[in-house]
């Protein structure tokens, strides 16, 4: 009962730290960007490290070939790859900003986050 305390009272103390360095966190995430791509290239997305989609490019032969298959299918490509890069930019983040507090289960909280097939346990 009193080690559950404890982790509460570390907890609550770690909070008002970690208050004050996320707005810090999301400005930064806002400014950086991750980019993904599809077919060679011919699909780009720019995504923040918040995970908000900013720009798509389509190579402007993929529009002239009129091909709405594949620039269907590599859309949905380029934007996942960019924001798989958002999301391993915001778990590094966090981390970083959490790394020198004992928060029990972040570890694993992280690996849920970036879908790690470890966080099952």
């Amino acid at each position: 009962m009193f080690k559950g305390l404890s982790n509460f009272a570390s907890l609550m103390k770690n909070a008002q730290q970690i208050g004050g360095k996320a707005e810090e966190i999301r400005q930064r995430l806002r400014s950086e960007r991750v980019t993904g791509t599809a077919g060679a290239g011919l699909i780009e997305v720019e995504a923040n490290g918040l995970g908000e989609i900013l720009r798509m490019r389509i190579d402007p032969q993929l529009i002239q070939s009129q091909d709405q298959d594949m620039i269907e299918s590599l859309a949905p490509a380029a934007i996942n790859q960019a924001l798989e890069k958002s999301k391993q930019l915001h778990a590094q983040a966090l981390q970083s900003m959490l790394g020198d507090m004992e928060l029990p289960g972040l570890d694993k909280a992280l690996a849920q986050f970036m879908g790690s097939p470890d966080a099952q346990t």
